[in-house]
Parts: C-alpha cells; structure tokens; sequence
C-alpha cells in the first residue's frame, strides 16, 4: 500500500504536463506508465508540428515529449514505469484505490484524486466492418509508424491508406520518402479526416492521390495482401453498385481515426459522451466521478497535441482544489450545448467562477462563418471550419458571469452575413 494526493494515469504529452504541474501546485504526486519510458505517441513521431502553441516553437514529436520530460524531472515528480494499471475503486467521495500491476508484484495507491491521461486506441479494419481475408500485410498507421520510426523496419512497398486521418497523411509521405510506392490513399467522407496542412504538404506535394467518397469494400490475399477492392458510396456513405476497382497493393494501412481508452472510467460508472468517445466532465476536466479528472485524447482526440499538454495542465489545477477543499465546491453547473454545425464540445458543463476554454469539432466544412455563444455575447470570425481541426476558444470569468441565471450556453457556427 502507497498514499498520495494525486495519481496521474499515462506517461504522453496530457500525463506528463499533469504531472509537473501538479508537483508544482504543490501536491503529492505519482506517474503512472506502462511502457518503459515516459513520452507516449510522440516519440515515435519525427516530423515537426509539435510545440507551437505550448513551447512558442516548432519541434518534432520526439523533441516535444523530451522536454515534458524534462519538466516532469525538474518538477520531482515520482514515476513509475512497467505499471499496468489493473482497475479502479471508488471507496469514498474523497478517496480511491489504484491497483497497479509492477515487476515487484501488486501495488495498491490510496490517493484524494486521479488524472486519466492514458491516451487513445486506432480503429481497424474490423472495426470499419472492410470484409475479406485477413492476410498479413495489414497495419494500422500507429504501427507502420512505429515500425519504420523506432526500428527502421519498412512495412510494404505497395500502400493503400485506408482513411485519410493525420498518421495516415504522415506515413504516406514517410512511404514516399523510403522510396515505397503510395497507390491512394482512400477517404469515405467527402473531406480529409485529417489537418489542410498535412493534405497539401503529405500527398498534393508528393503527388499522392487522395480518393474521397471511395471506401475499400474488400481485401484480397492469402498469406499477404495482393489487392484491395474500392468503390464510390453514396450520400449515405453506402457503396455504389457497379463502381467498384481494384488496386494492387502488398500492405494496407488503417488510419481511420481514433477512440479515447476509457474501459477503466466505464468500469467504475463514468458517464460517457458518444459524440467525443471520452467521459463527460466540467471545465475543470473532472468526470461524472468526484476527484477523477481526464484529459488528453482520453478527454477528447486532439488535433494538436500541444491541446493534450495544455488539458493536463487543466486537470491538474482542478486536482488541486478538490484535494485542498475536499470537492470543487460548485453547484451551479452550466451545461454547454452544441448548436448549428457542432459536432462535439468539451467540457460538457462550465461555471461563472474561473476562466475556462472550450474545444470543439465541427459536423462538415464551412468557409466565412461565425463561432458563437449568443448567451456570453461570443462571436468569433472563422475564415473555414472543417471537422478534422479542432475549434479552441478560451472565455474569461467575466465573459461566462454573463451566463448566471441561464439554463444553458449553445455553441453555434453561423455563416457570415
């Protein structure tokens, strides 16, 4: 048996800024990871766009998660790492046991409040119900990532992207770089899954042919993969009869997006928002379950993760005053509705009491709209929406004081006039 006043679930970007700040709050807190180093996803990541909006500078995935690290090992922070985290139990309002699974054997946590950052699973092929064989030569983008950044291991020669996701934009212009041949990268919807930025820099500037409203209704082979079969759908995103083709290919890969890792918020009763995958939770980024917080693609999947790091350093401050008061303290709960072209919004409840920021998705692409809150008087020019970038809009206490006495607060997108 250990105590601590905090325990932070998930060594990524969302884990490791929660951690440091919570040890800079003052709190008595423990790292939990399950792999061997701490840093998560972007470790294996090479290619720039991390650290914008956290560091103030452009840095590659991998030099992002060093200097989380850095924080975490400035911060002294304690860690653990090869610590499976076997389940969750809530004894008390302000008390919860972790059992963790160590190499010394189980260790049982009694701590005030817990952080879950522990990051977010890829679709698969089953998933998207692609029927057909299931021969080798099937990954999904995490693992070709993997596979050819961390142990220069080339997963095919002939590619076919199954979805148009981030990773998957990334991997084809890693392919292309090693000299493999990308055949398409195949979109069900009729926009990119994932950031403008990726499509024109990963595909338009390596000539990479991007198929929308197309979804891969087969896959043929025996012990590899030897081709795929596409077809056109239709509105209803339902294959067209008599459209369909086939592309010759030794490797499929699966970017077909991602889904928060809450199987242990479900067990222990966390309400879950279906619109996001992640819990429901307030603008402190805690759940349905007093002193439980999350954050990071747990909450919500982020676009940046510079989003990631900045919801754990949220769940943190909100760690924090729940250890010192034995609770938020709050009763006047405003939910936040979704309104015109909003497809997701976190958090899912919000108060007059402290700044907060809200992040949101859109439903389909707009260009010269509007991002309001009519209740707060919020009204924000968008020059384009699309759904795979994520809408962030940070509120004043002053701006949300205007919501006392109202039932609720609808985020909207309104074309512009």
């Amino acid at each position: 048996m250990k105590e601590c006043e905090v325990v932070v679930l998930g060594g990524g970007p969302a884990g490791m800024a929660a951690a440091a700040r919570a040890a800079g709050l003052g709190l008595n807190a423990l790292l939990l990871d399950n792999r061997e180093t701490l840093g998560g996803i972007p470790l294996q990541c090479v290619h720039p766009g991390f650290g914008v909006h956290y560091f103030g500078e452009d840095l590659t995935g991998t030099l992002f998660a060093y200097r989380l690290m850095e924080k975490v090992e400035k911060s002294g922070v304690e860690t653990l790492l090869k610590a499976h985290v076997h389940s969750i139990e809530v004894e008390a309002y302000d008390e919860k046991l972790v059992n963790v699974i160590t190499r010394e054997g189980v260790l049982r946590l009694r701590t005030k409040a817990i952080i879950y950052a522990t990051g977010a699973r890829e679709r698969t092929l089953f998933e998207l119900g692609v029927p057909g064989g299931r021969p080798a030569g099937v990954f999904t983008a995490g693992e070709a990532q993997l596979l050819m950044d961390l142990y220069g291991v080339l997963p095919g020669k002939e590619i076919v992207i199954v979805g148009s996701g981030d990773v998957g934009l990334i991997m084809a212009r890693r392919f292309a770089l090693e000299n493999a041949k990308v055949k398409a990268v195949v979109e069900i919807m009729p926009w990119p899954g994932g950031l403008m930025r990726n499509v024109v820099q990963c595909l338009m500037d390596f000539n990479i042919p991007l198929l929308l409203n197309h979804a891969v209704v087969g896959v043929v082979g025996r012990r590899r993969v030897e081709k795929v079969v596409v077809a056109k759908v239709d509105e209803e995103l339902k294959p067209i009869e008599g459209t369909e083709f086939e592309i010759p290919c030794d490797t499929v890969v699966v970017a077909a997006g991602l889904r928060p890792n809450v199987d242990l918020l479900e067990k222990i009763g966390c309400s879950i928002d279906q619109a996001t995958g992640g819990p429901i939770v307030n603008d402190l980024l805690e759940t349905t379950i007093p002193g439980v917080f999350a954050a990071g693609n747990a909450l919500v999947i982020n676009d940046l993760v510079d989003y990631a790091a900045e919801q754990g350093e949220r769940a943190a401050e909100g760690a924090k005053l729940f250890v010192e008061n034995g609770g938020l303290q709050t009763t006047d709960w405003i939910p936040v509705s979704r309104g015109r072209n909003v497809r997701l919004a976190v958090p899912h409840y919000m108060c007059t009491e402290r700044d907060a920021t809200i992040y949101a998705r859109v439903l389909r692409p707009e260009k010269n709209v509007f991002v309001e809150i009519p209740e707060l008087q919020v009204r924000k020019y968008v020059a384009a929406v699309r759904p795979a970038e994520m809408l962030r809009l940070k509120l004043t206490r002053e701006q949300l004081k205007q919501a006392d006495g109202c039932d609720k607060i609808t985020l909207t997108v309104v074309p512009r006039e």
